[in-house]
């Protein structure tokens, strides 16, 4: 039987790769902050699945919760079989007219907490020669959207990177590109994002069943949408100077700064 461990698991993508990977009849540990909302993901996928889902309630910005989810993945008696970096926010205001504090959080559960946990999940995957890391970053990352976007282009990278090192081992590792996706995120992080057309839109579902296709089929990025496959492939080809300054003219600092 597979178990996956699946970060910010309560809700939005990470409630949507629980439900994707318990349909294919896998375990799973299920870790965010809320314990509340994670008994009634669990309870909603035993309803619809059957499939057993351990509890772990964490904050990953805690050093002794996020330790704790560390030793999880570690532990060679109830093995890890794939992991799911998914958890992060965002916030309103570009760099840096956000508090510092924030900034680091930020930077902190985007970057070094998947490190993190990669790091204690790799030797047994790399043992048992098997198993599989999916992280999930963001079309942000593709083009210079601020401090979110370059910890978004760093975890595409690193994802790349892995997949090199770890494909001698039978290990599979994948980034995740949504674009915009129905979840709380935008909400949470105060974005007025009341502008964009319904045709941005992305379904978590959708996103998702996009990811584990394309982890069946060892492919390195997963980006789900004709649309947002476009944005990647312009991004790569467009002048960055160009591109650049765009970008600049979006991204404005809150009014009274």
């Amino acid at each position: 039987m597979t178990t996956v461990l699946i970060t910010g698991a309560s809700a939005g993508l990470g409630a949507a790769f629980a439900r994707g990977f318990a349909a294919k009849g896998c375990d799973l540990v299920l870790v965010a902050r809320d314990k509340d909302r994670l008994d009634a993901v669990a309870a909603g996928l035993v309803r619809e699945y059957g499939t057993a889902s351990e509890v772990l309630p964490a904050d990953l910005l805690d050093p002794a919760d996020c330790a704790a989810v560390v030793e999880r993945l570690a532990d060679p008696v109830r093995p890890v079989d794939i992991l799911v970096n998914n958890a992060g926010f965002g916030l309103p205001a570009p760099f840096p007219y956000s508090p510092v504090e924030d900034e680091e959080r930020m930077l902190d559960l985007l970057v070094k907490v998947p490190l993190r946990l990669t790091h204690a999940v790799l030797p047994g995957l790399r043992a048992r020669r098997r198993g599989a890391v999916l992280n999930v970053s963001s079309v942000a990352g593709l083009l210079p959207t601020g401090t979110y976007g370059a910890a978004k282009a760093w975890i595409t990278a690193f994802s790349e990177s892995l997949r090199v090192d770890m494909a001698p081992y039978g290990v599979r590792v994948l980034a995740v590109v949504p674009g915009f996706t129905r979840t709380e995120f935008q909400e949470r992080a105060g974005m007025d994002v009341s502008a964009l057309r319904d045709a941005v839109w992305l379904e978590p579902e959708a996103v998702v069943a996009r990811a584990l296709k394309d982890l069946a089929l060892r492919r390195p990025v997963s980006i789900t949408g004709r649309r947002y496959r476009a944005y990647a492939l312009a991004a790569r080809h467009l002048p960055r100077t160009f591109v650049a300054a765009r970008m600049a003219r979006k991204r404005r600092p809150p009014q009274g700064t």
